[in-house]
């Protein structure tokens, strides 16, 4: 009776064992990339994208040179239009920052000002930091 008990427990850690191996591996196949992982990849330019969609239109379509020259003052006008809103929206946030650092002066005391101000310092500079990588 005590000879089968090692055979049994072996057997029933190698199943598990294989268990944890095969699920390891399907979880790293199967799921999504990190967002790390996305950003780690290379950033096309803008006038690689612009290259490249104005190609595919062009194959794709068969468009014609005037309909070209009209397709790109188009992606012309739309870029100054996204230029635009993207220049408004970063005008509103800058706004709400300076609103929210404001307010929280405000309810400081005297004391807590000065460490304030080091801790805002030191906040702004680990985002330029993080912008620059």
């Amino acid at each position: 009776m005590r000879y089968w008990k090692l055979p049994i427990a072996l057997y029933l850690f190698l199943v598990f064992l294989s268990g944890a191996v095969v699920g390891a591996l399907g979880f790293r196949l199967y799921s999504p990339p990190s967002a790390r992982g996305v950003a780690s990849l290379p950033r096309r330019g803008t006038e690689e994208y612009r290259h490249q969609y104005m190609d595919e239109m062009q194959s794709r379509l068969g468009l014609t040179t005037d309909q070209m020259e009209k397709l790109s003052k188009i992606v012309d006008r739309t870029d100054e239009r996204f230029n635009d809103a993207r220049a408004q929206h970063n005008e509103m946030i800058r706004a709400m920052r300076e609103d929210h650092v404001a307010s929280v002066r405000a309810m400081l005391t005297p004391e807590q000002l000065p460490k304030y101000e080091k801790l805002h310092a030191d906040r702004e500079l680990r985002a330029k930091q993080a912008k620059t990588r």
